[in-house]
């Protein structure tokens, strides 16, 4: 398990400098696995050099997609998330944090309401990059990818039952965005 103060979304890529050695030792440790993944969660106190963290227990498996082994036992990695998961149990960190994990399956198949979304991503795309972006996915974590959300508004979205729920966070976080730069105008 990999904690950190940002939250991955499936589909989402991650670069890492992997320094410290408990998290060297993981990066070895999915080298040599066939599947070359690990868990990430977000951290909801603490920080993510030197353990003592609290960590949320819902995460994304990360598929490790490039690593590069840098001086000093270092690595440069990029990892693309894929599905998500909860943890059942948490495990000593020796030599690593590690945990009992399952896949966490869509428990909603709803699509949502297609008003909702177009909506949302027209209103998503003032916001995107500066509005240089084009918006048009149809899949809410892609449309979150490219907003300022906090860690919060991210870990809500990760949680989301299924995509009709997921789309109806990022309506809740977005119409927050609005209404922040509404009182900074009226300011």
């Amino acid at each position: 398990m990999f904690p950190l103060g940002s939250v991955l979304f499936p589909g989402g890529a991650l670069p890492l400098h992997v320094f410290e050695p408990r998290y060297q030792a993981l990066v070895r440790d999915c080298i040599a696995a066939p599947d070359h993944e690990f868990g990430v969660v977000l951290i909801d106190r603490g920080s993510e050099v030197g353990g003592g963290e609290v960590r949320r227990d819902v995460g994304v498996v990360a598929r490790m997609v490039q690593v590069l082994e840098l001086a000093d036992d270092r690595f440069a990695v990029v990892a693309i998330g894929a599905e998500r998961i909860r943890v059942v149990q948490w495990l000593a960190d020796d030599p690593y944090p590690r945990a009992v994990v399952e896949r966490w399956a869509e428990q909603s198949t709803h699509e949502g309401d297609s008003a909702l979304v177009d909506d949302i991503v027209r209103r998503a795309q003032q916001f995107a990059r500066g509005g240089e972006a084009p918006v048009s996915s149809a899949d809410a974590f892609e449309v979150a990818e490219q907003l300022p959300l906090g860690a919060a508004d991210r870990y809500a979205l990760l949680c989301a039952d299924g995509p009709a729920e997921r789309w109806q966070a990022l309506d809740r976080a977005l119409g927050d965005i609005e209404a922040a730069l509404a009182f900074r105008r009226d300011v």
